[in-house]
C-alpha cells in the first residue's frame, strides 16, 4: 500500500475553498521547471506526446516506455507541482493486476497519480488500483484511444442516452474512490451536472467554465501545433476548446512562452477561460 500524497488532498482543498485548478501537459524537465514556477497546479504527461512530439494522427502508438521517460523528465523539472501520467492504450484494460503493475510503474518513475479512459467496466479497474494506493483519475467523454470506434474526434454526451452514461460513469467512479474526472468535448451543461452531482473535482478540456479545474495541451496553448506531421497545414483547424494565449500574450506586451503560462493560469483561476466560444 502506498502512503497518501498530501499535494493531492491539498488541490482537493483548493477547490472546496472556491478556487479553480489549472492543468496542462508536460513532457519535459524544462518546461515542468517554467510551469512550476507560473503556478500551474498539475502538470500531465499525455499520451498526447504521440501527436505533438512524435508527429502521429493519434495516441495509439504510444508505448509504456515512451511515457515512463517522460515522466521521469518532467519530474526532475518539477519537485514540487503535481504530476499526472496517462496510461497508454494496452496498458490496463487486458486484467486488473497488469493495470496495477503498469500504474506502479508511472508512480516509481515520478507520477503521483494515473489516469485512463473509459467508465463501465474501467470502474472497476480504478477501484482495483485506489485500493492498492494509486490515485487515479478518470478520463471521461471524448477519449482519444477510442478515435476509431468513436468515428473521429466528435463531441460525446449530445443525446440524452450518452448523456446519462457519462454522468453514470462518473458517479461510479467517485464511488470507486478516484482523486478526479477529467471530462473532454462535452456539453458545458453536462459537464456542470457532473461536477455538481459527485464529491471529487472534475478537469474540463472542451467541457466549459464550470469545471473544477481546466486543461490545454501545452503546444495547443502556445499556438504551435499544426496537426500530424504527414498532414499539409492548410488542412488542420484547432478545436473550439483551444486559445492561443502566446497570441494574446504578444498583444499585451508580454511576448513569451512564461507570460502565456502565467496567463492562462490567471484565466482558469479568474475563470474567463473557457469562454462561451470555447465550449460547446
Amino acid at each position: 500500500m502506498l502512503p497518501e500524497n498530501p499535494m493531492l488532498a491539498k488541490l482537493q482543498n483548493s477547490v472546496k475553498a472556491g478556487e479553480k485548478l489549472a492543468m496542462l501537459t508536460c513532457y519535459d524537465a524544462t518546461f515542468a521547471k517554467l510551469m512550476e514556477l507560473a503556478g500551474v497546479d498539475i502538470l500531465l504527461v499525455g499520451d498526447s506526446l504521440g501527436m505533438v512530439l512524435q508527429g502521429a494522427e493519434n495516441t495509439l502508438n504510444v508505448s509504456m516506455h515512451h511515457m515512463t521517460y517522460h515522466t521521469k523528465m518532467v519530474k526532475n523539472g518539477a519537485q514540487n507541482t503535481v504530476i499526472m501520467a496517462d496510461m497508454p492504450i494496452g496498458s490496463y484494460e487486458q486484467d486488473n493486476e497488469a493495470a496495477y503493475k503498469n500504474a506502479l510503474w508511472l508512480i516509481k518513475s515520478g507520477a503521483h497519480i494515473v489516469k485512463f479512459e473509459g467508465g463501465g467496466k474501467r470502474v472497476e479497474t480504478a477501484r482495483y488500483l485506489v485500493e492498492r494506493g494509486i490515485p487515479v483519475c478518470a478520463h471521461l467523454g471524448f477519449t482519444p484511444q477510442s478515435v476509431n470506434q468513436l468515428g473521429g474526434y466528435k463531441i460525446q454526451g449530445k443525446t440524452e442516452e450518452s448523456a446519462s452514461q457519462i454522468l453514470s460513469d462518473a458517479k461510479a467512479m467517485s464511488e470507486a474512490g478516484v482523486s478526479f474526472v477529467l471530462l473532454e468535448m462535452v456539453p458545458a451543461v453536462l459537464a456542470k451536472k457532473i461536477t455538481e452531482s459527485i464529491n471529487v473535482p472534475t478537469i474540463g478540456i472542451g467541457a466549459g467554465v464550470d469545471c473544477s479545474g481546466q486543461v490545454l495541451v501545452l503546444q495547443d496553448l502556445l499556438g504551435i501545433y499544426t496537426g500530424a506531421a504527414s498532414k499539409s497545414l492548410v488542412d488542420f483547424k484547432s478545436p473550439r476548446f483551444v486559445k492561443n494565449f502566446l497570441a494574446e500574450s504578444a498583444v499585451n506586451g508580454k511576448a513569451s512562452i512564461q507570460a502565456a503560462v502565467t496567463a492562462y493560469v490567471q484565466a482558469v483561476k479568474e475563470k474567463t477561460f473557457p469562454a462561451a466560444e470555447h465550449s460547446y
